[in-house]
């Protein structure tokens, strides 16, 4: 699915946006319904270790806000979304520039409804690969969030 013109400026301010940018990583794409982002992450001055190899801080911090931004678009005002725990494994050094495409589908969606209907919250976890120019998986990340209707929460 192409970009829409709204997610095309959602990806620009995005890339602005100081605590994003300064990862070094840049959103390449957004479809027209959310359901699926790609990053890049180059190796450059900016996310180089003192091995010449892409930072693993910058690794984590290009992956660490998306699937919750998704879910908060896809999902709605009604519903709130929290990180809750991550995991990275490095699996082999960034030598090049990496990528990583993350999706989610109507199936997962109607699950994390269902869910909340049911238990008034859900927990799921999603993992995302960093991937080189050649498809070898550098990072692997999981990320366990929280969903839960908005209705449910109490603000003390």
């Amino acid at each position: 699915m192409a970009e829409s013109w709204k997610t095309r400026l959602s990806r620009w301010t995005f890339n602005w946006f100081p605590a994003y940018r300064s990862t070094g990583a840049r959103i390449e794409y957004i479809a027209a319904d959310w359901q699926e982002i790609r990053i890049r992450l180059p190796l450059n001055w900016r996310t180089r270790n003192y091995v010449g190899t892409i930072f693993g801080g910058s690794m984590y911090a290009a992956l660490d806000p998306i699937y919750m931004i998704m879910l908060i678009k896809l999902l709605g005002a009604r519903y709130e979304v929290w990180d809750k725990a991550a995991t990275i494994r490095f699996r082999r050094p960034g030598r090049s520039s990496l990528h990583a495409t993350f999706r989610l589908d109507g199936v997962e969606l109607e699950a994390i409804r269902a869910g909340v209907a049911q238990a008034g919250k859900s927990e799921r976890q999603y993992t995302v690969d960093l991937t080189d120019e050649v498809g070898e998986v550098c990072a692997s990340c999981e990320k366990l969030l929280s969903i839960r209707s908005r209705q449910a929460t109490t603000r003390a």
